[in-house]
């Protein structure tokens, strides 16, 4: 969360006027991208993805006016992921969503062009090279996202859990307790994957994210994402506004290269 400045996602205060309050938006290394897949380098040397969540401690879920987020205990390197283009394990700090009005818009990156309805971002941070979350969060090899498209399919039995938690934080501002989940139950089979270096999606925006976009989506129920429709923007008192389409376009390239683990 920011201090001074408000962001949010509608027309005067969303993706395309912050720039205004944080000029990194117009940075070398915004996320997320379009990967084109085609031009995706398949590298040999990029090890497999290792995600130890095995003791993994989640401690609440939250709404804090811009999606909806389950936090976890990171105090050791039990809740982690290693393996892939990294040399330390990042912990596992948090996970959240982005998602749209309708099917056709809703993730943040695409593929070839093409949107998924939604996303779910688990971000980690580096914390054999950083002391705090917040001085990963600003160091260029600080964090590891791992991002996971979802799409409309049949019910996800492992979402429920979630979905059905949602109603405790409709609005903004709100908390409460969502302990023993485990988020390796949202991953697909596959974790085959591209990544680049990137920037947070939202405000700060700091170019401190090493990015990994799993290939292979996994499916939620029509249902099951209108759930997370029925959260909101907004605080109790205020007038009602839908938290949708909170995802932030694709941004321009600037020369780097995505890299995949996997032969196309």
């Amino acid at each position: 969360m920011t201090g001074q400045h408000s962001w949010g996602y509608g027309r005067d205060d969303g993706p395309s006027e912050w720039h205004k309050s944080y000029p990194i938006a117009q940075g070398n290394r915004q996320s997320p991208i379009d990967i084109v897949s085609a031009r995706a380098v398949y590298d040999p040397n990029l090890k497999p993805l290792i995600i130890s969540y095995e003791s993994c401690t989640s401690l609440s879920i939250s709404n804090n006016g811009h999606s909806v987020m389950v936090e976890f205990e990171d105090t050791d390197d039990k809740t982690a992921i290693s393996g892939g283009p990294f040399e330390n394990p990042f912990r596992l700090k948090q996970f959240h969503f982005h998602w749209g009005t309708k099917h056709d818009q809703g993730s943040e990156h695409t593929i070839d062009g093409k949107p998924f309805p939604c996303e779910l971002h688990l971000v980690h941070w580096n914390a054999r090279k950083y002391a705090t979350f917040g001085e990963a969060a600003a160091a260029p090899d600080g964090l590891a996202v791992v991002g996971v498209f979802l799409e409309i399919g049949k019910e996800h039995a492992n979402m429920n859990r979630l979905t059905d938690a949602l109603y405790m934080v409709k609005f903004k501002g709100t908390k409460a307790q969502f302990k023993s989940f485990n988020p390796k139950c949202l991953l697909p089979l596959s974790l085959d994957y591209w990544t680049y270096l990137g920037s947070l999606t939202t405000p700060p925006l700091n170019e401190s994210v090493t990015w990994i976009v799993l290939k292979e989506p996994i499916r939620i129920s029509e249902k099951q994402l209108e759930k997370f429709r029925m959260l909101l923007f907004t605080t109790e008192e205020d007038q009602k506004i839908q938290m949708v389409n909170n995802f932030r376009p694709p941004q321009p390239l600037k020369g780097r290269v995505v890299r995949a683990s996997f032969k196309a």
